[in-house]
């Protein structure tokens, strides 16, 4: 890996070889983040604007193997991860006001969520590392992502989860096969019992916020949308935050842009947390990166976190770029389900549809240039969580199998009359 120089504490600033440390830096406990540092210098000569427009074959994330901090990439998973689709929503401004909108449906990933681009990341890394055994504590998304492309590549599986994790994506883990470990408890106390069993049994940790590499596959987002914009980035990028590790790897992504001239200037990034759970938007109204554990209270499960593992880079990206956190509540997560897949038919979970509520909840109060380039990242697919997709749709029509209840039900629908 002759493009990675090493890697740098987040807290500190204390420099270390790639062979040094394994997850965190040793002065902090597992508080100390590590961040990659790049020889962009290097990486400059291997990745240009042509070669990317050349390369017509390779559709995922490995188009930036070169910005990413592996040393084999055909050791990723033999499936599709990342590439996602870019769609300019012309219903959506016109219903919003706005002139420029795009969605970044990242629910068509191979376990229907974002997740798969940091674990196509850590799987690789485990490889390299000779490693058999991975594994994660998630709400549901990053678990069933592991799971997924782990036993793509023959990789045994243990995954925390809370009791509280939504059926259909508990079904994803044991479907792939992964040992799944349902906790008594929070996502916080799975996250931790899970790090000590990692230390315990030597097991490799997908984690993020924990190991330095998962948040490298989640900047590939930020990568795809600029290139798929022609490189010239949007005004603002708004995106569901929990752990606040996609906000910090989307921040860290754009950042390799601008160093490698690849774009000229930072898009603002906008983190959406659910009102019942937002101790970020606490912390950033307060100017503070301490952060008070809160209640959770909230259906977007996949952002339930009380304690984010990433705060440092998730308030550092908004606070650096000249974003903001916006809470919103479940009401209007709902909303943004129905008008996102009516409007756009992008069918989303609570999670993947919080960035596009915060979004309108800020153009409601007249606090978005309608001239302003914005993407919407979707985080999750809605078939992650069926009960809260009916919660926002209704209840479907029932009737009689017969022609007279149909024409009294049209009637009530459409006013059709004999």
């Amino acid at each position: 890996m002759g493009h990675v120089l090493g890697l740098k504490c987040v807290l500190c600033d204390a420099e270390y070889d790639v062979d040094e440390v394994l997850y965190v830096c040793p002065k902090h406990g597992n508080e100390g983040i590590l961040d990659v540092v790049y020889d962009y210098d290097l990486i400059g000569r291997r990745l240009t604007k042509d070669h990317l427009t050349r390369d017509q074959q390779t559709r995922s994330i490995w188009r930036y193997a070169n910005l990413l901090p592996v040393a084999d990439p055909s050791l990723a998973p033999p499936l599709q991860v990342g590439w996602t689709p870019l769609y300019r929503a012309k219903r959506l401004e016109k219903q919003l006001g706005l002139r420029r909108l795009w969605i970044k449906d990242d629910g068509r990933e191979p376990t229907a969520s974002f997740k798969d681009r940091a674990s196509a990341v850590g799987v690789v890394k485990a490889l390299e590392l000779g490693r058999n055994i991975i594994t994660c504590a998630s709400t549901g998304n990053a678990a069933s992502s592991l799971a997924g492309l782990a036993t793509s590549v023959e990789l045994t599986t243990y995954i925390f989860v809370p009791r509280t994790a939504p059926q259909a994506k508990v079904a994803q883990l044991l479907i792939f096969g992964a040992n799944v470990i349902m906790v008594e408890g929070t996502y916080d106390q799975a996250f931790d019992l899970c790090l000590e069993a990692s230390r315990e049994y030597g097991w490799y940790s997908r984690n993020t916020a924990y190991n330095p590499y998962l948040s490298e596959g989640k900047k590939t987002a930020a990568l795809e949308i600029c290139e798929q914009l022609g490189w010239e980035a949007p005004d603002r990028i708004f995106v569901s935050v929990g752990d606040g590790c996609i906000i910090g790897g989307l921040w860290k992504g754009l950042k390799d842009l601008i160093a490698l001239g690849f774009i000229d200037k930072m898009p603002k990034l906008m983190g959406v947390q659910a009102e019942g759970a937002a101790p970020l938007v606490r912390a950033w109204r307060e100017g503070t990166e301490k952060i008070e554990p809160v209640v959770l209270d909230t259906l977007a499960d996949s952002i339930a976190v009380g304690v984010p593992r990433d705060r440092i880079k998730a308030l550092r990206a908004v606070r650096e770029t000249g974003g903001e956190f916006v809470a919103v509540g479940d009401e209007e997560i709902l909303d943004a389900m129905r008008v996102l897949a009516r409007g756009a038919a992008v069918f989303a979970e609570p999670a993947g549809a919080t960035g596009f509520a915060g979004l309108a909840k800020l153009v409601q109060e007249g606090r978005i240039d309608p001239e302003e380039r914005i993407v919407v990242l979707v985080t999750g697919n809605g078939l992650k969580d069926v009960a809260s997709a009916i919660q926002a749709a209704g209840q479907p029509h029932l009737i009689e199998p017969t022609m007279e209840d149909l024409k009294r039900l049209m009637e009530r629908i459409r006013g059709y009359r004999d």
